[in-house]
């Protein structure tokens, strides 16, 4: 588990690759460093397939539950979050995106949101700022 300390962390739908990508080079691009769950493969037998591929085969274990790469990606991603000042979630996002936005917040992390939100709820408000898309954010770091 890695206890780097960065400046923000993103976290988003993994099949959002390309836009989480370009968000994070627009990132570091501005000199903050980063976390980087897409850095580490879903699947680490097969590295080089496809985000999409990699994605399907992690997510056809049945029992995830006792799936060391789950529990690793798991780790993983908790420290990320830990270790951020701020947390930027990209949407469009899925549940587990969603969960960790609540960890972050349960943290006191900084939260920030990129995108258009479809359906509005209340808990959106744990968002400290708002931006419709990832040009707007950048400009603004």
């Amino acid at each position: 588990m890695n206890n780097t300390k960065t400046d923000y962390t993103v976290i988003g739908r993994v099949r959002n690759f390309e836009n989480i990508s370009r968000l994070v080079e627009g990132i570091e691009s501005k000199g903050f460093s980063c976390y980087k769950f897409l850095a580490k493969p879903a699947n680490p037998d097969n590295p080089n397939l496809p985000w999409e591929e990699q994605m399907r085969i992690l997510e056809s274990h049945t029992d995830f539950w006792n799936d060391p790469v789950h529990k690793d990606h798991f780790e993983t991603d908790m420290a990320g979050l830990k270790n951020a000042d701020k947390v930027v979630m990209l949407l469009p996002a899925g549940m587990a995106t969603h969960m960790e936005a609540g960890v972050a917040y349960g943290l006191n992390k900084k939260l920030i949101l990129i995108g258009e939100v479809e359906k509005p709820e209340t808990l959106y408000l744990i968002f400290d700022e708002h931006y419709p898309d990832i040009e707007s954010f950048l400009e603004t770091i």
